[in-house]
């Protein structure tokens, strides 16, 4: 049985840092020096990168990990699901839907 290895972000946002966006390698320095990513980790260097709106975002796509760990930003910052749905670029019925059916 095949195992999914997941993407090495850190070594994929130090390529894109050293190379394209130096000037920007001190902001994202803390992020970087972690041993492991999370997907918070790599939504708020895309922030820092890209800006909040990098791109064509309608494809994107998260896994029962990454929709907790959201899910769980939103409870530790008393969000509601719009607040929560502008910080992440999600819609609310996306939200909506995750709660109905992912228990954090």
């Amino acid at each position: 049985m095949k195992t999914i290895q997941e993407p090495d972000y850190k070594r994929i946002y130090s390529d894109i840092i050293k190379k394209k966006l130096p000037y920007k390698e001190e902001s994202c320095r803390k992020i970087l020096n972690k041993k492991k990513l999370e997907i918070l980790d790599v939504i708020t260097l895309n922030k820092i990168l890209f800006g909040t709106h990098a791109g064509n975002q309608k494809y994107k796509a998260y896994d029962e990990k990454a929709v907790k760990e959201i899910l769980m930003y939103q409870k530790k910052h008393k969000l509601n699901n719009l607040q929560l749905a502008k910080v992440f670029s999600l819609s609310r019925n996306t939200i909506t839907r995750w709660k109905k059916t992912i228990a954090v």
